[in-house]
């Protein structure tokens, strides 16, 4: 204590009194008491713990400087650090991989954090290379057409519009697409091509990962070869010591008030019972389902027409926009991992981040139970990466189960072809996992800690605000598949909204939405002719298109021609929204063809349809300037139709191959070919 400030004791004669007088000793008494029974009561929780002496929890450093908050220069510095690992991440991929990469620096003297270019002052690259042995590493995701992630826009924007001075910048890319895709890993590409141009040094070569293939696997084979690199470039050498770290730390918190617990918002707390605009992915809106009604005749499989009530939000949507809801997981599996996890689901608890520089304080919002966490904020249905089971390992009591994860999580190939068989192909989840491994029972936080975040689900709207300007409609097909183990999976979302039907006698049921713009947009004059290309759900957003032509119409506009192509299995099936669309027919506003692939011995597809109508598609995409729309699997049926596009575009415009392909890209860069797929 600061000697001014202690409290001046009083003047006087105390030599003859007695130094302890009774009070003083029975409080002595009960102070030693109570001293000791608490470091007894430590020591036995430390005992309970010391079973698991393979992890340790990184030691929390205290910075007293004060922080400037998007300083990710100032944060390096004041702790000694030397790498940082940024990420641009649409569903929580890419931030994964540069959270593992900055937690493998420290076996290679490369401490390192993780850094959202979102939060950071990205203009401090520049002194980057003040840092000695610096290096900045971009895990960099591709989204929609080539696009960077909504986090890493404007870090995109500032690298390919300046003329930067990047000289003395150590970097290593890795970037992360899917090769369904048009516009495969563009983003990566060009940050990597890019930072050198400005005259960056690349430390190690562009990764590329592919995630209609196995992700992690690109990524593995990546950064083995990325940390030798590094240390050769560097001078350094590895410890050699693959030491698990925690990177938070659980507290919990049996005490807190209930008013201040979350309980599924994601963001700010009491965000769903007080809801204010404006609505976006941090800030949902708990939207009443007015309408929940199945599309399918028969056949077994189940298809949702959804419709939202928006009445009051101030959210607005176009034809063409996505909306997203935030589901949550299948009580029935929160229960099961609770219980192969020994946890009591309903205490009170935090996960701390050790990094005390890191801008992320907690995985999740905290203070929550266990039962949320599972329940609202973490991927229990996800497919687990090698990362998981490797640390998952280290829980079990059997030597039989501890070595199968760590072979199984290992970068042996016969590991990595047990991973596929035994995880990827036979579709296993945390809890299918720790149910074939009997005697791993890992402690709940952890399980918490390394499970990804449960990520918003998208659906193409299929609707119009013109005609429906307080209620957004979406189309979705109940995902629910049985294993090669037997078992069922279900999808989170479809599951979750398949339970949510308006009953006359109680609340509407609500979920938490928000609306995405999209770029995928009928031409903004009428009269334009267009091609629709959407089997299955792929006709959602010309549902709205259609709603929209014909809106025009009824206002006496000209409109153009306008095509769609549908396919299903069988009209008494799965012909999904069959009366609006005949109706639509009758009256000229679409013209309509229609292939039913099982209603005849040999199967017809879109595809089919197409090949035969090359004239009608170079009358409208050549003469007649028209667009051309492709909605639905990017992985087969996307890519035939753009195959047809491209013969079509040789035969009757009399180009060669090279020319056909600039002249959809032309096309493409006058949003006259546009694409809404998924693989």
């Amino acid at each position: 204590m600061d000697a001014q400030a202690e409290t001046e004791l009083p003047t006087g004669n105390v030599s003859d009194e007695p130094f302890l007088g009774p009070l003083d000793i029975i409080l002595l008494v009960s102070l030693l008491a109570g001293t000791a029974w608490y470091l007894l009561k430590g020591k036995k929780k430390e005992s309970q713990a010391s079973q698991f002496k393979s992890y340790s929890i990184q030691p929390t450093t205290v910075n007293t400087m004060t922080m400037v908050e998007n300083s990710f220069i100032k944060k390096l510095q004041s702790s000694g650090r030397r790498l940082v690992v940024f990420y641009g991440s649409q569903t929580g991929t890419a931030e994964e991989f540069a959270g593992r990469l900055a937690k493998e620096g420290i076996r290679y003297q490369m401490k390192g954090m993780v850094a959202d270019p979102e939060e950071c002052n990205m203009e401090e690259l520049l002194m980057l290379k003040d840092i000695d042995k610096s290096l900045a590493v971009f895990c960099l995701a591709t989204y929609g057409e080539g696009d960077p992630t909504d986090n890493c826009m404007e870090f995109y924007d500032w690298i390919q519009n300046n003329d930067l001075d990047m000289t003395g910048l150590n970097y290593a890319v890795f970037g992360l697409g899917n090769k369904t895709y048009e516009h495969y890993n563009k983003v990566g590409i060009y940050v990597d091509k890019r930072l050198e141009e400005l005259g960056a040094n690349r430390v190690f070569e562009l990764g590329l990962g592919d995630d209609d293939a196995n992700i992690e696997d690109y990524f593995i084979t990546w950064k083995e070869k990325f940390w030798p690199t590094v240390c050769d470039y560097f001078g350094i050498e590895s410890t050699g010591e693959d030491v698990l770290t925690r990177q938070y730390r659980l507290l919990e918190q049996p005490d807190v008030s209930p008013d201040r617990i979350y309980t599924g918002e994601v963001a700010r707390l009491h965000s769903l019972q007080n809801q204010r605009p404006p609505f976006d992915a941090k800030n949902p809106f708990l939207a009443p389902i007015k309408v929940n009604r199945e599309l399918h005749k028969a056949g077994g499989r189940s298809c949702m027409h959804i419709e939202f009530d928006i009445e009051g939000s101030k959210m607005r949507y176009e034809a063409g926009d996505h909306l997203a809801m935030y589901p949550v997981n299948d009580r029935d599996l929160v229960e099961r991992l609770g219980k192969l996890c020994n946890a009591d689901l309903d205490t009170v608890f935090a996960l701390i981040n050790t990094d005390t520089e890191s801008s992320k304080k907690h995985p999740f919002p905290c203070p929550t139970t266990f039962r949320t966490a599972l329940t609202h904020y973490l991927e229990i249905t996800a497919l687990p990466r090698t990362h998981i089971l490797k640390e998952l390992a280290e829980y079990c009591s059997d030597e039989k189960d501890k070595e199968f994860l760590r072979f199984i999580s290992s970068t042996a190939p016969e590991g990595k072809a047990k991973y596929q068989e035994w995880v990827q192909d036979s579709c296993r989840n945390i809890v299918h996992v720790l149910e074939d491994t009997p005697s791993c029972h890992p402690p709940i936080d952890h399980v918490c800690e390394l499970l990804p975040r449960l990520q918003p689900r998208y659906y193409s709207i299929s609707s119009s605000s013109k005609i429906h300007p307080t209620t957004v409609h979406v189309t979705a097909v109940l995902v629910k598949y049985e294993t090669k183990t037997g078992r069922l999976n279900k999808g989170v979302a479809t599951t979750f909204l398949a339970e949510k039907h308006p009953n006359d006698s109680e609340p509407l049921p609500r979920v938490p939405i928000f609306i995405r713009k999209s770029q995928f947009r009928l031409p903004p004059k009428p009269e334009t002719p267009v091609i629709m290309v959407g089997p299955g759900t792929g006709l959602a957003p010309f549902r709205g298109f259609i709603q929209e032509r014909d809106f025009s119409k009824q206002e006496g506009k000209e409109i153009g021609q306008t095509t769609l192509y549908f396919g299903c299995r069988k009209r008494s099936e799965d012909y999904i929204y069959e009366d609006e669309l005949e109706d639509y027919s009758k009256r000229g506003i679409i013209n309509l063809r229609v292939a039913f692939s099982r209603d005849q011995e040999k199967k017809v597809y879109v595809t089919h349809l197409l090949e035969q109508d090359s004239d009608l598609i170079w009358n409208v995409i050549g003469e007649n300037k028209g667009h051309f729309y492709i909605c639905g699997d990017a992985k087969n049926m996307a890519t035939d139709v753009r195959n047809i596009l491209l013969k079509v575009i040789r035969s009757k415009g009399g180009l060669s191959e090279t020319e056909a392909q600039q002249y959809i890209k032309k096309m493409e860069a006058q949003k006259r070919y546009s694409a809404d797929v998924w693989s």
